[in-house]
């Protein structure tokens, strides 16, 4: 029965794959549901394959099982997209290969001589961070009268800008080679996911004020102590913010939520309470789901279920003439 089965069915363990390539309908299935049992029934023949394949090797027990050594796959299978392309090596990258330097692990926290703990070395209340730095030591080459602590922030600010302008120079050199990060070509415009250049988007003026107004109001004031721009219209559609009574009352003066819960309170339990509801329509209302589930009908005794008004109880009967 093995015999028979290898002969028809083509097995690569490796990849534990089982095909035949030489099924053929005998007559083509005439629904949908005959065609997936057809499918099912085939699929079933060819696990089974794949498994009396595998009960013929030589086999370990362990704690979990017996475990078998699977041979290297015999079938290439196809690859859904091409192969990522090499991204090209930064400048960074060139010149440490040039001097041979090597990248090593750094621990994230360090000890700060400055305050005596261990911080991050990069982030929020880092290492070495200037605004930790109370006193500044002068330099021979210090020129008179130039700040130090402001020289630092610009000398910082200028090392931002040249990291920042190296970041760019590598993307439009991996965007040239083709490999550039599946994000970046999302978030561009003018690079779609092919890695081609397309022609960007016209932006008009119409846009690009709906964008500024976008982000005028962005703030937590909603853009009320921003400066405006010459020319710049105020926003069309300005949201209603819902006004909530204060919970608790200054000194001297009545709690107006706690007032306006007591006026609704005096309204539903006074004499006149009847007033707010409409007697009339809750009873329209009650006849027409009777109809609509018993169309009408009245029972056996010929008394009808509906409801009828009464008359109103507000109006004082007036008194016969004697």
């Amino acid at each position: 029965m093995e015999t028979e089965t290898n002969q028809i069915y083509q097995v690569d363990v490796g990849n534990l794959l089982a095909f035949n390539p030489n099924h053929r309908f005998t007559s083509a299935p005439s629904s949908r549901d005959e065609l997936g049992k057809e499918c099912i029934t085939k699929g079933t023949e060819l696990v089974q394959a794949i498994a009396n394949t595998l009960f013929n090797f030589p086999s370990t027990e362990t704690n979990d099982g017996p475990i078998v050594q699977l041979p290297p796959p015999t079938t290439k299978l196809p690859r859904e997209k091409h192969l990522p392309r090499p991204k090209p090596p930064t400048k960074w990258e060139e010149f440490a290969l040039k001097k041979g330097i090597q990248k090593r692990k750094k621990d994230k926290v360090v000890w700060d001589e400055q305050t005596d703990q261990f911080k991050r070395r990069h982030g929020y209340d880092r290492v070495n961070d200037d605004n930790d730095v109370p006193i500044i030591e002068a330099k021979a080459t210090d020129e008179p009268g130039e700040d130090p602590f402001a020289k630092r922030l610009d000398e910082k600010k200028k090392r931002v800008g040249k990291q920042e302008k190296n970041r760019l120079q590598n993307l439009r050199t991996a965007a040239k080679a083709g490999a550039l990060p599946s994000h970046i070509q999302l978030a561009a415009t003018a690079l779609p996911i092919s890695g081609t250049k397309a022609q960007p988007k016209k932006i008009g003026k119409e846009d690009l004020g709906d964008v500024a107004g976008f982000a005028a109001t962005s703030t937590a004031s909603g853009g009320k102590f921003d400066k405006k721009l010459p020319g710049e219209k105020p926003p069309k559609k300005q949201g209603k913010h819902h006004k909530y009574l204060p919970v608790v009352g200054t000194s001297g003066v009545v709690n107006p939520e706690k007032e306006q819960t007591d006026k609704v309170l005096s309204k539903i339990f006074s004499k006149h309470s009847h007033e707010i509801l409409n007697v009339g329509k809750a009873i329209n209302m009650y006849n027409v789901k009777k109809e609509k589930k018993k169309s009408g009908r009245s029972d056996k005794s010929g008394r009808s279920d509906k409801l009828k008004p009464k008359k109103d109880i507000t109006k004082k009967p007036a008194n016969k003439a004697k």
